[in-house]
């Protein structure tokens, strides 16, 4: 059965590989699983149609016969309990990378995240300043266990899984910031995890939607 996933037809992160389907496009990289992308507008994300996949109007989805997902960490759980490349085969190394799934998106993603919306929706408010700097010592906590935990090992427990990919999708956010500089093992974390052949597949299928994107919107060459 052919796996279809959904994605901005125009993303927002302007093709820096930010945008949450990145994530399962990644994870089924490292599967070797083919997949259709089904690109879909702002507009197309409040109709029926895509609501009865998302309920809250998001992206990405998953399709693959009669099942439909959404929520990104559980279309990578999905796909990583299928394909021995995300989660290891040992009980309770298979149990601490989920950990690390979780640990991702609940604890270390919420303030990188939360940062990312102040500084689009809150610039201009006169609390501005006082608030980044809270998301900022949020975040600085978070970044300095994870970075004791991690020391100088590769990846979070032993081998790669979708914990470290989750893990270097959500630390990839914080890089603008530049807070993950003050972290030198995190950012040669995401940099291993940048160069995986699947990541590169994945990133450069993204990118080539933003790029015909914009090409489309300048219109031909006279």
């Amino acid at each position: 059965m052919t796996i279809t996933i959904t994605a901005f037809e125009r993303s927002p992160d302007r093709g820096r590989g930010l945008a949450r389907d990145m994530r399962v496009r990644w994870a089924l990289e490292e599967a070797g699983q083919p997949y259709e992308v089904r690109l879909v507008s702002f507009k197309t994300m409040k109709e029926p149609a895509h609501l009865a996949l998302h309920p809250f109007g998001q992206i990405p989805t998953y399709e693959e016969g009669d099942l439909a997902l959404f929520e990104s960490g559980a279309i990578v759980f999905h796909i990583a309990e299928r394909h021995a490349a995300l989660l290891p085969e040992d009980a309770n190394a298979r149990a601490r990378a989920v950990t690390w799934m979780f640990a991702a998106l609940n604890t270390v993603e919420s303030p990188i995240f939360e940062r990312s919306l102040a500084t689009i929706l809150e610039r201009d408010e006169p609390w501005y300043e006082r608030r980044l700097g809270v998301l900022d010592d949020s975040i600085r906590k978070r970044l300095g266990s994870l970075s004791t935990r991690l020391g100088d090992a590769d990846w979070l427990d032993g081998a790669f899984s979708a914990g470290d990919l989750l893990m270097v999708t959500v630390l990839l956010r914080a890089r603008a910031s530049g807070l993950l500089e003050e972290y030198p093992n995190l950012g040669a974390y995401v940099a291993r995890g940048e160069a995986r052949p699947a990541y590169q597949r994945a990133f450069a299928a993204q990118l080539a939607v933003f790029t015909a994107a914009s090409a489309a919107d300048k219109g031909p060459v006279t």
